[in-house]
């Protein structure tokens, strides 16, 4: 009797628009693709295609810890005209640097068909340019 079990692979782009520098949860959409997926058990992989915005985990809850966050990387990585890099306008090049120091993929188990976040947490998509872009994120889903 052969009991090897078989790893599927589940793939899908999702397109998000962005409303300018904010962070946006989708959790919801990730969460769908796991379904679609028919995977139970295993890895969720999210990865954004961008340099001028990232991913993060984060509390779902209270609003103000998204406020705080998008607060503290704004002192951190000043909007101003020390940076060499400036062909695509003033916010171009803090982006970059805010995206390096974040992700640009995150991974999250799959149990029982959904995603195993924690209570208070979701995925946010970080967009890190003042106005809003069309961003691709690729979802990748492995398990059985």
């Amino acid at each position: 009797m052969n009991t090897a079990t078989v790893t599927k692979h589940y793939q899908q782009v999702l397109q998000i628009q962005t409303r300018g520098k904010s962070l946006g949860r989708f959790t919801n959409q990730v969460q769908a693709v796991v379904k679609q997926s028919g995977i139970q058990t295993g890895l969720c992989v999210v990865f954004i295609r961008h340099t001028s915005a990232s991913l993060v985990i984060q509390e779902n809850a209270d609003p103000d810890v998204l406020v705080d966050m998008e607060n503290f990387l704004a002192k951190l990585v000043p909007e101003d005209n020390s940076y060499i890099h400036s062909a695509e306008g003033p916010d171009d090049m803090p982006a970059h640097i805010r995206t390096a120091l974040t992700h640009t993929s995150e991974q999250i188990p799959v149990m029982n068909g959904r995603l195993a976040l924690g209570t208070w947490q979701g995925i946010y998509l970080w967009e890190h340019r003042q106005r809003g872009h069309r961003r691709e994120v690729v979802v990748s889903v492995m398990g059985t």
